[in-house]
């Protein structure tokens, strides 16, 4: 086998000085390396701001959304979005273990797992695309991808079927930051409370800020809100127009005897929703942006033009130990995964 380099870059093909997931086009030639996996693919689940993005430019229309997908990862060699530049994740099973690896990782042929890095960077090739289910962003294929020796991955568990363990894993990131962020006492708004990522972070800030902090989450109409309300997962529920920075400000300090809060975290798929996520946190706070349509020149010069010295974080989707967080929350709760069930199953 020929011999790679721990971070891929033997695969890319444009720009040559650069890695995998910056560059412009990377070799998706499925003859593996010696310190690279083969996998076999069942699924990939495409982030959240690239299927909107997808879904908007083809006016839903599911061939159209197939045809683009296909026409990215044959220009690409992988599963990045142009406009977004996000890709999302896969599940299948290892087909073959470099020689380099074989004595080294915990993995054998026929063990079904899930990638945990990007497929922005993944190098990818689709046979066919078998299904598209839009409503929980999962693209059913036969085809190949390569996981480099510097990936990280999660063994599917026994006891969580692949399509629940797989919706999990695809924002366990979020939970595991939130985690790390928020504190006994904090308030923390968080904003798309209602979707995947953000039911986990509301359900991981309740329980770290504990009975004397305040968890305020966002619905975007009564519909949400009261889904939201019923989870049980926040201390307040409010309906703003996330796109709306002024009515976001408004209705948080309302909800929060009139102090902004301590934490926000931003986990929506749309863009403009920067100042939304800064203005109602005070100063010396926490906005922590999970979103991968977040601008950094938007949050950077709008935090400045508005005189918020606030620490913004970037939603690194790795943190270390994410995978058995988010996969134990769905055993833990109940609530949670009978949410999950409905949707991913």
């Amino acid at each position: 086998m020929k011999e790679g380099n721990k971070y891929g870059s033997h695969r890319v093909i444009e720009p040559k000085i650069s890695l995998p997931q910056p560059a412009r086009k990377i070799s998706s030639d499925m003859e593996i390396y010696d310190n690279e996996i083969l996998i076999d693919v069942d699924a990939l689940n495409i982030d959240s701001a690239s299927f909107s993005q997808l879904m908007e430019e083809a006016g839903g229309n599911i061939d159209k959304i197939k045809a683009k997908i296909l026409k990215i990862v044959k220009e690409k060699g992988k599963m990045q979005n142009p406009v977004t530049g996000s890709g999302g994740m896969l599940i299948g099973k290892v087909e073959k273990i470099g020689d380099l690896l074989k004595d080294n990782i915990d993995l054998k042929e026929g063990d079904k797992i899930a990638t945990l890095v990007s497929l922005s960077l993944t190098p990818l090739r689709i046979d066919e695309i078998l299904s598209i289910e839009p409503e929980i962003e999962r693209v059913k294929i036969n085809g190949k991808a390569i996981l480099f020796e510097s990936g990280i991955y999660a063994k599917l568990p026994n006891d969580i079927p692949s399509n629940l363990a797989l919706a999990a894993l695809d924002v366990a990131g979020a939970p595991a930051q939130t985690a790390k962020l928020v504190r006994e006492g904090n308030s923390v708004l968080i904003l798309g409370a209602t979707g995947k990522s953000g039911l986990l972070c509301c359900y991981e800030a309740k329980r770290r800020a504990g009975s004397t902090g305040k968890i305020i989450g966002i619905g975007r109409n009564e519909v949400r809100a009261d889904f939201l309300k019923n989870t049980g997962f926040c201390d307040e529920v409010i309906i703003a127009s996330v796109l709306d920075p002024l009515d976001v400000l408004y209705k948080t300090l309302k909800a929060n005897s009139g102090t902004e809060v301590d934490i926000s975290i931003n986990c929506l798929s749309i863009p403009n929703t920067e100042m939304s996520s800064i203005l109602p946190v005070k100063d010396g706070g926490i906005v922590y942006f999970f979103s991968m349509a977040t601008s950094f020149t938007k949050a950077a010069l709008g935090a400045e033009g508005v005189g918020k010295d606030v620490t913004m974080i970037i939603g690194n989707g790795y943190s270390s130990g994410h995978a058995e967080l988010v996969l134990n929350l769905l055993r833990e709760s109940e609530t949670i995964r009978k949410i999950f069930e409905e949707k991913y199953i």
